[in-house]
């Protein structure tokens, strides 16, 4: 499976712009995109749960290249806490709900605009990693932490 990479972090950017749906790239796409020097297999997405976000978001999607069935369709329109796809020209994870993070309106109000993209604040997506207890997450929290370190402690 090849690494998400930048130009596939812009097509999301800007598609989901057009249909102004509101989301933070989360886990460790976020990261990268602050800065943390790694790499993912796939984009993590915190998406606001309405039904309005949800209709957009598949209607997005489709204009991605997602080939989204009917049920993957009507699970993202309700917001279904975690959906995976591995459908369209990218590996994508939707997260309504995320570990860590009691509500998306919380997360929004901390998040960073990076060249237009709408990422999680590092301190949500150390919370979010740290509450799943996954053996990876539990691997990449170290040098996660040494990262807010050293982002937290940039010059802006």
């Amino acid at each position: 499976m090849p690494a998400f990479e930048y130009r596939q972090a812009e097509e999301i950017r800007d598609a989901f712009a057009r249909h102004r749906i509101r989301y933070l790239f989360i886990g460790k796409s976020g990261a990268i995109l602050l800065g943390f020097p790694d790499t993912t297999q796939d984009a993590d997405l915190f998406v606001e749960r309405t039904a309005e976000n949800g209709r957009a978001l598949a209607q997005s999607l489709r204009e991605l290249g997602f080939a989204l069935t009917d049920a993957q369709a009507s699970e993202i329109e309700r917001g279904k806490d975690f959906i995976q796809l591995k459908n369209g020209p990218f590996d994508l994870d939707l997260i309504f709900a995320p570990d860590g993070i009691a509500r998306f309106s919380d997360a929004w109000a901390r998040h960073i605009e990076v060249e237009g993209f709408p990422v999680c604040h590092i301190d949500d997506i150390i919370a979010s990693k740290a509450a799943t207890n996954r053996q990876k997450d539990r691997e990449s929290l170290p040098r996660l932490r040494a990262f807010r370190e050293y982002w937290i402690g940039r010059p802006r």
